[in-house]
């Protein structure tokens, strides 16, 4: 059997780094393998319930939606049972799937705040992951989560402008300066490990920037870029 995956191979990116970041600074324990592997089927399960609210195939997605989130629930039943709080990050990570839902409801799933919307819950995930053990949101959290929601927000601005908005004049003005102003303000903070971990997106933003570069041609280039700011914000959290 086929499985039904996401078409969003970028955000798999955004599904993982935040989570193991959180992790990262805090303490990694066995109940963490449980929770990510709940985490990864529970994005699983969004895409089909996503396009439910296109009223189309409804039996089908159903049955993907069911497929990923009984195994999903029982996963993460496990963190919940030890640490019953992180369910309040799930809470906090419903109003912004309301807005993803309203957006693939208007067939807009490339909007701009759709965008932000996902970006936003993917970074939630890495303060609750982190809070699985600190029971409190520190300062490495609120750097996890602030670092990860720029980095992701900076990606969304770049493929956008190598893609759909290739053509776009002043979106390529604004993800330029998005990516210049970004790690000025890193670096006026003191954060120099995160000024340079956000350096590599600036250079390909400027430097990529109406070459003809295929999809999956920015795609791998954005692996590299996403695994340079785990490994830079990695070193800066241990």
């Amino acid at each position: 059997m086929k499985l039904f995956l996401p078409k969003q191979h970028g955000a798999w990116a955004m599904l993982i780094i935040p989570f193991w970041l959180g992790v990262v600074a805090t303490e990694l324990v066995w109940q963490h393998v449980p929770f990510f592997l709940g985490w990864i089927l529970l994005y699983l399960a969004t895409y089909p319930i996503l396009l439910l609210f296109k009223r189309k195939k409804m039996g089908y997605y159903s049955k993907w939606m069911i497929f990923y989130m009984v195994p999903a629930l029982v996963l993460l039943s496990i963190p919940i049972w030890y640490q019953p709080k992180i369910i309040y990050f799930g809470f906090l990570m419903i109003p912004f799937f309301i807005i993803n839902a309203y957006y693939s409801s208007k067939n807009r799933d490339r909007a701009m705040g759709n965008d932000i919307s996902a970006v936003i819950v993917f970074s939630i995930a890495g303060v609750g992951s982190g809070f699985f053990i600190s029971e409190q949101i520190t300062t490495s959290l609120i750097l996890v989560f602030a670092s990860s929601v720029l980095f992701f927000l900076g990606s969304t601005f770049y493929v956008k402008s190598m893609i759909r908005e290739k053509k776009n004049q002043q979106f390529k003005w604004v993800s330029w300066i998005y990516h210049f102003i970004i790690p000025i303000a890193w670096m006026l903070m003191g954060e120099w490990l995160i000024f340079v971990a956000f350096i590599p997106s600036l250079i390909r933003a400027l430097y990529f920037y109406g070459k003809p570069l295929s999809a999956k041609e920015v795609g791998i280039y954005e692996i590299v870029n996403a695994a340079f700011f785990f490994i830079f914000v990695f070193m800066r959290l241990i």
